[in-house]
């Protein structure tokens, strides 16, 4: 290769260097923070696991300062900080925002252009300096009951105002994905773990995000808290139905049930008093269940003339496949359409089919498959 060509070549990787760097997009953050002469301000990055400083100045006599960093596809969060005073701010793009405060008062006195996001955000974080502070009031005026009962009213004030005014009034902004996230006391204002109502407020920006950003960090990340929080409000509500189950059975002996037997006939299971009631929650489309079915004939040919009776519930999709396999069975078979999802699985608290409930003459359940390994002998005793 010739000088010619060599010089050639390298002019082109030179410009096309000089182009990837031009077309680099960049935010920038500016304007002045006085009062804070040879500080020095520091522009971070608050990641999803660590804050990282991206760029810092040391501050003339009028403070003027401009700091700027790369630009990313999805809204970011970053902070302005001069020792442990902080300014948050959100970047989406390459916006330019400019900020001008004092030190060291720039916490809760500054102000921000250049991006609605920013503004938003000051709102916020000065109603949440607010809420601090009067929470800080009222445990020194009102300790105990009367304090709580007064933080507890103040706390879901706040939440109200912040889910109506910027979460559910623009998910898809980083304001609303800021406030889901702003503490008092060091704890989260709102719970994305076990309040039902706070869990909707995850959900509903984690859904805007999506849509938006979705293969950002931080909708994956409120997608999780998202799901999760939604786990454990399933799991809280099955657990405090179960025990409102308990003491219904408690009270009345049995959750009544009434549905279409495999002739259309409407069955109700409080119908069987006087009798002794095996109460079955099965799935005929189970590998297992002709096994079970010859099982409970057995049961059925010893004690049926002794006052035995089975009010086996159908949870099987296919009623056509039920009704064929229910057919030649003696006892009663009656079929929730809703399936696996019936509430009365809830009801009885039943985690896993099949099981089944031993149902004495008095319409009072005495225990489930769970609690025993002679099901003969249990019935036995109470013929």
């Amino acid at each position: 290769m010739n000088r010619k060509k060599i010089l050639t070549l390298g002019a082109a990787v030179l410009a096309a260097l000089t182009l990837a760097s031009c077309s680099q997009k960049k935010f920038n953050v500016e304007g002045a923070i006085t009062q804070a002469e040879d500080s020095v301000l520091y522009l971070e990055n608050v990641g999803l696991e660590a804050i990282t400083a991206i760029d810092s100045v040391k501050l003339g006599a009028d403070g003027t300062f401009s700091l700027s960093g790369e630009a990313t596809a999805a809204p970011e969060f970053y902070r302005l900080r001069i020792h442990d005073q902080i300014i948050n701010i959100s970047i989406d793009s390459t916006e330019t925002v400019t900020v001008k405060a004092a030190y060291p008062t720039m916490i809760t006195q500054y102000e921000v252009s250049g991006s609605e996001n920013c503004q938003k955000i000051k709102e916020l974080a000065q109603k949440q300096i607010a809420l601090q502070q009067r929470c800080i009031e009222v445990n020194r005026a009102l300790p105990g009951i009367h304090g709580s009962d007064s933080l507890r009213h103040m706390i879901d004030a706040y939440k109200n105002d912040v889910k109506r005014n910027y979460i559910f009034a623009a998910p898809d902004k980083s304001y609303a994905y800021f406030a889901l996230f702003q503490t008092v006391a060091g704890m989260l204002i709102f719970d994305p773990q076990t309040n039902h109502d706070d869990i909707k407020a995850f959900a509903a920006v984690a859904t805007s995000w999506d849509m938006n950003y979705p293969e950002a960090l931080r909708t994956k990340n409120l997608h999780n808290i998202a799901i999760n929080g939604m786990k454990n409000d399933r799991i809280a509500q099955y657990n405090s139905q179960a025990a409102t189950v308990t003491s219904q059975l408690e009270a009345s002996g049995i959750i009544d049930i009434a549905l279409a037997d495999n002739k259309g006939q409407t069955r109700k299971l409080s119908d069987l008093k006087g009798k002794v009631v095996l109460l079955d929650f099965h799935v005929f489309a189970m590998d297992e269940s002709p096994r079970r079915i010859l099982a409970m004939r057995e049961l059925y040919n010893k004690f049926s003339t002794q006052g035995l009776e089975i009010y086996q519930v159908s949870l099987d999709g296919d009623e056509h496949f039920w009704k064929q396999q229910t057919s030649a069975l003696p006892w009663i078979s009656v079929r929730d359409p809703r399936g696996l999802s019936s509430p009365l699985l809830v009801s009885y608290n039943v985690s896993s089919v099949p099981d089944y409930f031993l149902i004495d003459r008095q319409n009072n359940l005495v225990l489930r498959m769970a609690q025993t390994s002679d099901i003969e002998g249990e019935i036995r005793k109470r013929l």
